[in-house]
């Protein structure tokens, strides 16, 4: 029924590893541009615009720019292009597989550091309420 034997280039493994190799840099490129705080001022312009905005493709395209599963397609695409990374098949069907794979599971990476993020925060919130409780019943053992 499937031909995939026929049109895979390199062995399935082989492209199953670059896929989720290629996924870190995807997920890294689309995590710092959709969250951290070097993209902050634009990304905060880019939410304005995609409520102001007149248009639907304005407002649309200015969206992109703060959802990461939305931004992550884009990101992934030129990944895909600059690598020529296909999956399964050697024709445009690779790409097409493979664009949508590369998207999962940069995603799902992007879940895990988040889940991680979010883990790192609540022990350091913690810490921080212990250490205060500590300070609270001994103030003498505080360093000034």
């Amino acid at each position: 029924m499937f031909q995939i034997a026929s049109a895979v280039s390199t062995n399935v493994g082989s492209q199953l590893l670059t896929l989720f190799v290629l996924a870190i840099p995807v997920a890294c490129v689309t995590w710092t541009v959709t969250h951290e705080e070097v993209f902050r001022e634009p990304r905060d312009w880019c939410a304005e615009k995609s409520t102001s905005c007149p248009t639907v493709a304005e407002r649309k395209f200015f969206y992109l720019f703060t959802c990461e599963y939305c931004f992550s397609h884009y990101v992934a695409a030129a990944f895909l292009i600059v690598m020529q990374y296909r999956l399964l098949y050697d024709d445009w069907r690779g790409y097409l597989v493979a664009g949508f794979a590369l998207v999962w599971v940069a995603n799902l990476y992007m879940s895990l550091f988040g889940r991680l993020r979010l883990e790192t925060k609540k022990v350091k919130t913690e810490i921080d309420i212990d250490e205060k409780a500590v300070a609270a019943i001994t103030p003498s053992a505080v360093p000034k």
